[in-house]
């Protein structure tokens, strides 16, 4: 996806991007994600003033995740709104300008708006995916699911400097 700021420029309205991205590169070392679905990208262009132009829209997808309590599967469909402003300017002038952080300064006519979806995406992953606010998970000693049964383990921590205590009222 390639933003062209003089077809942006030229346009009588906004110029529309709509692609679908892999983006699983982006989660390989998550192991909580299990699976992602193509990224749905649903950009507008437009021009908003000197040498400016804002990109808006939607980014979509789906993602297979395991819980991270219980270990269940779990599907999270993650929608994301997409907002950046970026500014041609010389190389001079975008040391100057660089102080502003809602606008991206390029030297090029021509831009990638690759890197810049992908970095929204993984911002938005979650970090760490619950199947319910009320899950239980898993028994640290025995591994069973406390949200279907109850083990019978003892759950009782003493703290290791107190422990020689244990046994002084028996």
């Amino acid at each position: 996806m390639i933003l062209n700021f003089r077809q942006v420029a030229a346009s009588d309205g906004p110029v529309e991007f709509h692609k679908a991205l892999d983006v699983s590169h982006v989660v390989k070392g998550r192991n909580d994600i299990t699976g992602v679905d193509l990224l749905q990208v649903d950009l507008k262009a437009q021009p908003v003033g000197d040498e400016v132009v804002t990109v808006y829209g939607h980014l979509t997808t789906r993602l297979e995740m395991s819980c991270s309590r219980c270990l269940k599967p779990l599907n999270r469909k993650i929608d994301i709104n997409f907002n950046e402003s970026f500014k041609q300017s010389e190389e001079a002038e975008a040391e100057l300008l660089d102080e502003d952080e809602d606008l991206q300064i390029v030297t090029e006519d021509r831009v990638d708006l690759g890197p810049y979806v992908e970095e929204s995406f993984l911002l938005s992953l979650p970090y760490s995916a619950v199947c319910s606010d009320s899950c239980k998970g898993l028994c640290p000693n025995c591994g069973t699911d406390l949200n279907v049964e109850q083990c019978s383990c003892d759950t009782e921590v003493i703290d290791p400097r107190l422990a020689g205590l244990k046994d002084f009222f028996k």
